[in-house]
C-alpha cells in the first residue's frame, strides 16, 4: 500500500482549501471550455463572478488565466481554419489597446463597477435586438461600432475576464456560420488572453497559490471544449444563435447583479 500523506502537509500546500471555491471553480472551469468552442458563447464571462463568491476578483481573475489558456489552446486546435481573418483585423487593435487601458486603470474602477456597466450595456443590446430585429434591408452596424465593441471587450476582458458580452454585440448580427463564429472568437480572445500574462505578473496576482490552485482545475476546459465543438457541429444554426443570446442574456443579468449589490 502507498503511504498516505500526512493531514498536516496536506493542509499546508499552497492551495485554495475552501470546498466552496471549487463548488464555483468546477462548473466555472467547464463552462469556459464550452464557451471557448464558441457554443454557448457569453457563458464564459460567468465565471469570473462565480469564483468572486468566494475569493477576491483579482485573485479570481488570477486563478482563471491559465484556465482560459488551455481552454484557448483546445479550441484553436478545432477552430483556428474557420476563423474570419478580416473581421479580426477590425477587432484585434482596439481589443489590445482595451487591454493597454485595463492594465493602467486597475484598481482605479472596482471589478463590481465594471461588471455593472458591462452587463448594463449587454442587456441593453438585447433589448434592442428584441424591439429592432435585424432586417435584409436595414444596414448593419458600422465598423467604428465593431472598433469600439472590441475595445470594451479587451478592457473588461483584462479586468473580469467578461470580455465576450461588448464583442458579440457587435459580431453576433453578423449573422456568422456557427464554426465561423467560434473559430473568429476562438483566435480572438487566445490573442487577448495571451497578452494579459505580464500585466497580471506586474500587478502581483501571478503567485504560487493562486497557480497550483489553478493547474487542479485544468482537466475541466478541454472537456468543455470538446463537448462544445461535438455540439456547434451538430445544432441548426438557428438555435445556435438562440442559445448565444441566451448566454448573453444570463451573463448581463449576473454582471449587472454583481455591479447593483
Amino acid at each position: 500500500m502507498l503511504p498516505k500523506l500526512p493531514p498536516a502537509l496536506l493542509e499546508n500546500l499552497p492551495v485554495v482549501h475552501d470546498p466552496w471555491f471549487y463548488a464555483a471553480a468546477l462548473p466555472a472551469a467547464f463552462l469556459i471550455g464550452l464557451s471557448k468552442s464558441g457554443f454557448a458563447s457569453g457563458f464564459g464571462a460567468l465565471a469570473t463572478p462565480l469564483l468572486a463568491l468566494t475569493v477576491p476578483v483579482p485573485q479570481a481573475a488570477a486563478i482563471l488565466l491559465p484556465v482560459l489558456l488551455v481552454a484557448d489552446g483546445f479550441g484553436l486546435r478545432h477552430l483556428w481554419r474557420q476563423c474570419d481573418f478580416a473581421l479580426l483585423r477590425l477587432l484585434l487593435p482596439p481589443a489590445l489597446a482595451g487591454i493597454v487601458a485595463g492594465a493602467l486603470l486597475f484598481g482605479v474602477f472596482s471589478s463590481a463597477a465594471v461588471a455593472g456597466v458591462t452587463g448594463a450595456l449587454t442587456l441593453a443590446f438585447l433589448a434592442q435586438r428584441l424591439l429592432f430585429p435585424p432586417r435584409p434591408d436595414r444596414p448593419g452596424m458600422p465598423r467604428w461600432v465593431g472598433r469600439l465593441c472590441a475595445l470594451a471587450s479587451g478592457f473588461t476582458s483584462f479586468v473580469a475576464h467578461a470580455g465576450s458580452p461588448p464583442v458579440n454585440a457587435y459580431v453576433l448580427p453578423l449573422g456568422l456560420a456557427p464554426s465561423v463564429f467560434a473559430g473568429t472568437m476562438s483566435v480572438f480572445f487566445a490573442v487577448l488572453n495571451a497578452s494579459k500574462w505580464l500585466p497580471y505578473a506586474l500587478i502581483g496576482t501571478i503567485d504560487l497559490r493562486n497557480m497550483l490552485t489553478s493547474a487542479l482545475l485544468l482537466p475541466l476546459p478541454p472537456l468543455g471544449v470538446m463537448a462544445g465543438v461535438w455540439l456547434t457541429k451538430r445544432i441548426r444554426p438557428v438555435w445556435f444563435y438562440r442559445i448565444a443570446y441566451t448566454g448573453m442574456g444570463l451573463t448581463g443579468c449576473k454582471l449587472l447583479w454583481e455591479g447593483l449589490r
